[in-house]
Parts: C-alpha cells; sequence; structure tokens
C-alpha cells in the first residue's frame, strides 16, 4: 500500500479539458495536470442554474481525484443564468446568435462554480462567483460581427468578455476578475491553500 502524500509534494491536477481554465490556472505558475472529467452535465428537473453549476463542479473534481486519489484536484464549472433560465455553450451558430439576441438589453448572471479535492485527505471544498453581466442593445449586423470574429460557441452564453465580446457588454459586476472567463482565481487561490498548497 503506498503511504500518503504530503500535501506540498501532492500533484495539481485541473479537472477540465477547457482552453480558458488552463490558460488561467497557468497563470498561478504552479505545474499542473490536466484530466478530462467523466460526467454527466445534463441538469437535473428543475435544478436552478446555480445549484447545477455548484453540483457539476463538485462531481468534476470529485471524479477526477477518484482516479487520481493523491492529487489536489481542481473542477469548475458556468452556467448562464437569464430570468432564472439556464443558457448552456451555444455549440452553432443558429443558437448562439439567439442566445445574443434574447440577452441584448438583460442583465445575464454568470454562475461559475469551483471545487478543490483531494480524496487521500479526505479535503473537499466548493465555493461559487456570481457574475452579473449586462448586455448592450445589440443590432444583427454587430452580433453576426462579434460571432465571426471570436466564434465563441464554446462558451456558456455565447460570452467571450477577453475578447471582442467587451464590446457587446455595458457592464460587468463581480468580486472575482477571472471568474467571468471561466475559473475564480480568487477562490481557487483560497481552496489551494486550505488543501496545503503554498502559492507564494
Amino acid at each position: 500500500m503506498t503511504a500518503p502524500l504530503p500535501p506540498l509534494a501532492r500533484p495539481l491536477v485541473l479537472g477540465s479539458t477547457s482552453r480558458y481554465r488552463r490558460e488561467l490556472l497557468s497563470r498561478l505558475g504552479l505545474p499542473f495536470e490536466v484530466a478530462a472529467p467523466q460526467v454527466d452535465e445534463t441538469p437535473l428537473p428543475g435544478e436552478a442554474p446555480r445549484a447545477l453549476a455548484q453540483r457539476l463542479a463538485l462531481a468534476k473534481a470529485r471524479e477526477v481525484a477518484a482516479r487520481h486519489p493523491q492529487a489536489i484536484v481542481i473542477g469548475s464549472d458556468q452556467v448562464a443564468e437569464l430570468n432564472g433560465q439556464a443558457l448552456g455553450k451555444p455549440l452553432v451558430h443558429d443558437v448562439a446568435v439567439q442566445q445574443l439576441q434574447n440577452m441584448q438589453g438583460q442583465l445575464v448572471v454568470f454562475q461559475t462554480a469551483v471545487a478543490v479535492v483531494c480524496a487521500a485527505d479526505k479535503f473537499a471544498q466548493m465555493d461559487l462567483a456570481q457574475i452579473r453581466v449586462r448586455f448592450r442593445a445589440l443590432r444583427d449586423d454587430e452580433i453576426e460581427a462579434y460571432l465571426r470574429a471570436e466564434q465563441p460557441y464554446d462558451c456558456a452564453g455565447s460570452a467571450k468578455s477577453e475578447g471582442l465580446g467587451i464590446a457587446i457588454l455595458e457592464s460587468i459586476d463581480n468580486d472575482d476578475p477571472t471568474a467571468l472567463v471561466g475559473l475564480p482565481l480568487i477562490r481557487t487561490c483560497r481552496m489551494l491553500r486550505a488543501a496545503g498548497l503554498v502559492l507564494l
């Protein structure tokens, strides 16, 4: 039987294939691996967007941690919420157009959950960042220009604020600047420290 590793020696694993989360985590300067979580992301009947994001973030972290029990694993999920309804990734152009038409002039809340799990230490924490985003009124040609430039079909609610998407927004209100991109680093750092990882 393998002896458990001390926290400082534990590998760090990002339980996500998102290129956005990978880029964000790399900002911390820590070595990490990437593992694809095998989790069904179908919402439960009547499940609120906030609850969906929280459940999936923790489920992704736990599933990857089960395969990497000695590692500290990060799982995350983001759900865009418009008038209480969840907006997922559009995947195709026509759905993205419809999402942006529905969101124009509206307040959309991006529910971004992050979980940190270490199976060996029986450690599990989860937190949620809520980002309130006001979209400005958009013409159809502006929507088309934005989609041609950014092709944000893998982004919740077709929103890609780190690129030209900033031009379709009126305001962003949140307390964790990277949360809208997909991984709230302030909350992530807090939980990694609690798990025993030294960041500085």
